[in-house]
């Protein structure tokens, strides 16, 4: 990943910023210690992307789910008025 300094950033801005938008990502560094990361905004990072089936095996559904809390909702809602 390229890396430029902020006067060099400051200077050429317009360019670094259309070569991120084309997928090429920049670190801007002050005195040679990186400060920033510079990436197009439709760029997902490794971190960030999500992961079909992650919590497979983890979770568990009752069976009886859609019934869950029936008599109190037709008590609530559809009792007598």
């Amino acid at each position: 990943m390229h890396t430029v300094n902020i006067h060099e950033a400051k200077t050429h801005l317009s360019r670094l910023i259309e070569r991120a938008a084309k997928g090429e990502p920049f670190i801007i560094a002050k005195s040679g210690k990186p400060m920033v990361k510079v990436v197009a905004i439709d760029a997902l990072d490794a971190s960030e992307a999500r992961r079909v089936g992650f919590m497979a095996g983890k979770v568990s559904v009752p069976k009886d789910f859609d019934r869950m809390g029936s008599d109190e909702i037709e008590q609530l809602f559809g009792g007598d008025v």
